[in-house]
């Protein structure tokens, strides 16, 4: 199995900022990308930022200029740092990857557990 753990969520004020961080595990060929998808009630998962494993990146309207994905390929890790959060903000973010276990499988999509951003006004 693929395990995804994701670490630096917490409450911060409006105009603040957090890092996010997730860190994949288990057997692990290859990485194709890492992202981050935020969800609230009621709502879809919606995608926030991705990376390939050649470092491309794409990011939602909202979060470009403010949230930066940075991937560290040697660890399986990609982090997000969001600055000049806002309310709307607030939101279970979760992180994703998508991995080739073996050299003859095929990739698949994991998710991590979610980790609570909630930004006050």
């Amino acid at each position: 199995q693929v395990q995804l753990v994701e670490s630096g969520g917490g409450l911060v004020q409006a105009g603040g900022s957090l890092r996010l961080s997730c860190v994949a595990s288990g057997i692990i060929f290859s990485i194709k990308t890492m992202g981050w998808y935020r969800q609230t009630p009621g709502k879809q998962r919606e995608l926030v930022a991705i990376i390939s494993s050649g470092g491309r990146t794409n990011y939602t309207e909202s979060a470009k200029e403010r949230f930066t994905i940075v991937g560290d390929n040697a660890r399986n890790t990609v982090y997000l740092e969001m600055h000049s959060l806002k309310p709307e903000d607030t939101a279970v973010y979760y992180c994703n990857a998508v991995v080739k276990r073996f050299s003859y499988s095929n990739y698949g999509d994991y998710w991590g557990q979610g980790t609570q951003v909630t930004v006050s006004s």
